[in-house]
């Protein structure tokens, strides 16, 4: 089974740089029409997927280590 287009999307705009504060969150609200705590939380869901895995491994991982260089750290 493959991902969605929602989550396709998700992936997408995260392997996308964004130039300044609030460009990312705007995109967020403009391209994907969430806000951008459930984006958020649909992204954390999605890196534990192995279905976004197979999809686009690169993003998948390095987002993967800053979540649990995140954790560390608390």
């Amino acid at each position: 089974m493959e991902l969605g287009t929602r989550e396709k999307a998700i992936l997408a705009l995260e392997r996308r740089g964004f130039p300044g504060p609030g460009a990312k969150e705007r995109a967020i609200r403009e391209q994907l029409g969430l806000a951008p705590v459930r984006y958020y939380q649909l992204l954390n869901a999605l890196l534990d997927d192995e279905r976004a895995l197979a999809h686009d491994p690169v993003t998948v991982n390095r987002l993967r280590r800053v979540r649990e260089a995140r954790r560390s750290e608390r």
